[in-house]
């Protein structure tokens, strides 16, 4: 795949994503119970500080920097305990401003990888599924692209979408 295949499938991805957020709507999406108590601004909130994290590693490698301490408390070990610290950090601010952060952290993104040589290493991992991947080589170091949409079609869509067809029967 080349570097320009990567950053039209991220564009694409964004504009489903985008799409996906317009057919909730923000009057919906500080409503609870999405996944858990989490509303849809949570999911939103807990994807971009992970997404935020890896475009920090990301920068770091292609500067050839030491990786960056985590933006969570370092004595937060587990994925729980730090989702739980993203949740609460997060759960006060506007629908907007989190929707603002997302883009903000994705356009840091495809402006990394718009930096990085037109050969870049990337390379593309198939599932059984059919599902692709696709991981950035920096300085020897591997990045998933991808992660944030990965995370969000493997972990959160399928609750969010079944709490949208619950929400229209109301």
């Amino acid at each position: 795949m080349k570097k320009s295949d990567l950053l039209n499938w991220l564009q694409e991805q964004y504009r489903e994503w985008e799409l996906f957020l317009d057919q909730i709507g923000p009057a919906h999406m500080d409503q609870p119970g999405v996944t858990s108590d989490w509303s849809v601004k949570d999911v939103v909130a807990h994807l971009t500080s992970w997404n935020r994290g890896l475009v920090a590693r990301f920068q770091a490698a292609q500067r050839g920097e030491p990786e960056p301490p985590p933006l969570w408390p370092a004595h937060l070990q587990t994925e729980d305990e730090i989702n739980a610290w993203i949740y609460e950090t997060n759960r006060g601010r506007s629908v907007r401003e989190v929707l603002d952060e997302s883009h903000q952290v994705f356009q840091q993104l495809l402006a990394a990888i718009e930096d990085l040589p037109d050969e870049v290493e990337i390379e593309t991992l198939k599932e059984s599924s059919g599902r692709e991947f696709y991981l950035v080589w920096v300085d020897g170091k591997r990045f998933l692209a991808g992660e944030f949409f990965d995370h969000f079609h493997d972990d959160h869509e399928p609750d969010i979408r079944a709490w949208l067809a619950q929400e229209e029967k109301h």
